[in-house]
């Protein structure tokens, strides 16, 4: 055989850093601390460092155009020019400020203050929503009706130049015209944006040409709609879109990349396309390789996604060779390329930062740079053979092995409880409008209660004391003193400015789903695993390895302090079942449902708990719940069974009297209405404030009798609304529900915030409120 290796790609790489320098690089300048040269500075280097990483693991096709300031669908709105009139952009050069007013909101200073916001309050940011059924939030575009499309910027071309002066040849990767319409919002909602697709075109036929003229010989164009439920006017539209491309470059090659699923019944238009490769996410649906395979024409490159980008574990290197193995030989290393599944971004970066974790856990992992290795060995011994490559498949066998025997892994009694789970464990005692009188003699609130979703400002001072403590220089003792302290404040300040209903704060959490997950059986955390969220948004999923149970109680002691502290209630603040599991790297040696449950049944112990301390509110926050459903229609239900019983198994064990909240983010609620009325939750919140309360519309329509929250401000933006803003807000929600269901809160938790931000947007938010109710001597008439 050639000493040679089969064509090996990433598809992207984490943009952060090994050391989370573009988080603080971009925070950094946000607060004015350093210029913008600094900030594109930094993120050249990172640029750099990650191409070169990937040149130095044997990666073949390493891409380029990966790399993004707040997120990619952003990026790709701005280059085509898709820029609402309200941020004022005169059409010419996008500058750093207006970028990043689209991605954050502007107070009213910048290229945002441009004369179109109310009340002079600056411009919200564009509405933010999962990428499909990952933790990634991306900026929904927003195009209008007379849209007019224009290459505002070569990003693309100015990336692939800066990697080709290093010497790395690289592929572009730029998200593809479908996709980039089938996920725009259309303003107003009279048309569908993929009608614009004409209009659009011509800015990618030239973005084509430039990349050509600069050398490039491939371009990754990221397509994953392919994976969804699609029309034949949408399969069209693909047909249309790469017709047209392939004849303005007739020289740049397309990889047409799929990913998060299957392209089942999409399989026959995607391989009709005059692309000159098709990649296949393999990871989350092996099932497609035969059909794939027999599909693509003979001379086209098929990338096979053998390596998850999506999770952390070791793949098994001999059976990924026994299965790839024939299909090479009968193509033709030069006609077949291994690939991550999709891009890395959704992992963290290096294992070998990880010096604490358990080391038979250790050795059962595999973050992104383990990943690129995991590749290079298999574009390896797909062409030189095994010998070649005998240490790394040994090593991952062996690995594979110990991890499947493991001890750490079984819970025998964790096995035993969820055997002994009865149709009984899954439903209150009585429906919903019973308990709703039975709480409102118990819980005694005004009309339009106001409260918050849980979490206050994670200020400086209080990471900064979670440190000392971590690092041994805080004693428990003082550690405490000053969470006591922190949350006595907070309860406070809540009843100063009038909340009726209060939480403590949560300073004691570093995280909704770590504080749980670190008093939880089966997990285990990192010391520098992180993964983007949003923007300079990180977090560290727990990574689940093995049955989950609670040995103790994880939140009664801080409920019942903060409970001392005011005669007014708390509620007690849990992250649910499915919402630890979709913002946790999750086993794959079991199904999902069958580690949700495991995980319902440790927090309707807490549930319990708190109940038996005095608790009349808890709080069971599902904000992933949608997060997780499948991309095809076909699998919701079944989706949607497990996950509705997993929040019912936990929030079931309680009396009528004791109200049960929960919090859902980013949410589009038409489709799965049916399953959130399952849920059968007293009190539902969710984000509503930069959709103008049009997600009240499932609710109105399907006439949902419990009682809502939804959100009257955006806290994903620093902008503090006016009284004006959240009352106009509140009119539009009236016209939608009762007033007898509604609250009053912000759209999610406040932990990323500034307590300037937040006291003068809460203290407005209880004003609204009060005009609602007429408390201020107005009359407010019921819409």
């Amino acid at each position: 055989m050639s000493h040679q290796s089969l064509a090996t790609a990433s598809l992207g790489f984490p943009r952060i850093g090994r050391h989370r320098e573009l988080k603080f690089a971009l925070e950094a300048f946000w607060s004015g601390r350093i210029p913008d040269a600094e900030l594109i500075e930094t993120a050249k280097t990172l640029r750099a460092e990650h191409w070169k990483l990937q040149q130095e693991q044997g990666i073949t096709r390493i891409p380029s155009n990966d790399f993004s300031f707040y997120d990619h669908v952003l990026d790709t709105a701005v280059m085509v020019g898709a820029i609402p009139h309200v941020y004022g952009w005169d059409g010419g050069e996008v500058p750093l400020s207006l970028y990043f007013a689209m991605a954050r909101g502007s107070q009213g200073d910048g290229h945002a203050d441009c004369g179109h916001a109310r009340h002079g309050q600056g411009v919200p940011a564009l509405e933010m929503t999962k990428w499909f059924d990952t933790n990634y939030h991306y900026m929904v575009p927003e195009v209008a009706e007379d849209q007019v499309f224009r290459l505002t910027t070569q990003k693309p071309v100015a990336h692939f130049l800066e990697a080709k002066a290093l010497g790395i040849h690289t592929r572009p990767v730029v998200l593809g015209p479908v996709t980039f319409l089938k996920l725009a919002k259309a303003r107003p909602s009279t048309f569908k944006p993929l009608d614009l697709l004409t209009r659009l075109l011509p800015v990618y036929e030239e973005l084509f040409r430039r990349l050509d003229a600069a050398g490039a010989d491939w371009v990754q164009v990221d397509e994953p709609i392919l994976a969804l439920d699609l029309t034949e006017g949408e399969r069209h539209a693909f047909k249309l879109a790469y017709e047209a491309l392939a004849k303005a470059a007739p020289g740049l090659k397309v990889m047409l990349t799929t990913y998060f699923g299957a392209l089942a019944d999409n399989l026959d238009a995607a391989v009709a396309l005059p692309v000159a490769g098709l990649h296949i996410d393999l990871a989350r649906a092996p099932e497609q390789l035969d059909a794939v395979a027999s599909a693509v024409r003979p001379g086209q490159v098929l990338s096979l996604g053998v390596v998850d980008g999506r999770n952390i574990w070791r793949v098994d290197l001999a059976a990924i060779l026994d299965r790839l193995a024939p299909l090479v030989e009968g193509r033709g290393g030069e006609l077949v390329e291994v690939a991550a599944s999709c891009s890395l971004l959704h992992i963290p970066i290096d294992l070998e930062l990880e010096t604490a974790l358990d080391p038979d856990l250790k050795s059962w992992l595999s973050f992104a740079t383990q990943k690129l290795g995991e590749l290079s060995t298999l574009g390896k011994g797909l062409v030189q053979g095994r010998d070649a490559v005998r240490h790394a498949i040994d090593s991952a066998s062996q690995a594979v092995a110990a991890r499947a025997s493991s001890l750490k892994v079984t819970d025998p009694l964790v096995q035993g409880r969820i055997a002994g789970i009865d149709a009984g464990m899954k439903a209150r005692k009585h429906a919903f409008e019973a308990r709703r009188q039975v709480q409102a003699e118990t819980i005694k609130l005004p009309l339009f209660p106001t409260t918050t979703i849980g979490s206050f400002p994670q200020t400086g001072d209080v990471r900064k004391a979670r440190s000392a403590h971590a690092r041994g220089t805080l004693s428990y003792k003082d550690y405490e003193a000053f969470l006591q302290q922190e949350t006595a404040a907070a309860i406070r300040w809540q009843e100063e400015i009038g909340l009726d209903v209060l939480v403590h704060g949560e300073f004691e959490r570093n995280d909704m789903v770590q504080y749980f997950g670190e008093q939880l059986s089966g997990f285990a955390f990192t010391q520098h695993a992180w993964v983007q969220s949003y923007g300079s948004r990180y977090v560290r999923p727990p990574i689940i390895f093995g049955d989950v149970s609670r040995p103790n109680p994880m939140t009664v002691r801080w409920w019942q302090y903060s409970q001392s502290l005011t005669g007014k209630p708390v509620k007690g603040m849990l992250t649910g079942p499915v919402t630890i599991l979709n913002w946790s790297f999750v086993r794959d040696d079991i199904p999902r449902s069958a580690t949700c449950r495991q995980i319902a049944l440790a927090i309707r112990d807490e549930v319990v708990d708190l109940e038996k301390a005095g608790a009349k509110m808890i709080q069971i926050d599902e904000a992933a719940l949608r997060e997780g459903l499948p991309l095809r229609h076909k699998d919701w239900q079944h989706y949607l069974d497990w996950a509705v019983e997993s929040f019912r198994l936990c929030s079931s064990g309680v009396s009528d009297e004791t109200q049960i909240h929960t919090h859902m983010c980013y949410s589009e609620f038409n489709d799965i209405i049916a399953a959130i009325a399952a849920m059968d939750a007293d009190v539902i919140s969710i984000e509503t404030s930069r959709s103008k309360m049009e997600l009240l519309d499932a609710f109105r329509d399907f006439q949902y009798p419990n009682e809502i929250g939804p959100g009257v401000y955006d806290i994903h933006s620093p902008r503090v609304p006016d009284v004006e803003e959240m009352t106009d807000l509140l009119s539009l929600a009236r016209r939608r529900l009762e007033d007898r269901q509604l609250w009053i809160n912000p759209d999610c938790g406040l932990k990323t915030r500034k307590w300037e931000e937040v006291r003068p947007a809460l203290v407005n938010m209880v004003e609204a409120a009060r005009r609602l109710r007429g408390e201020d001597g107005s009359a407010v008439a019921a819409q």
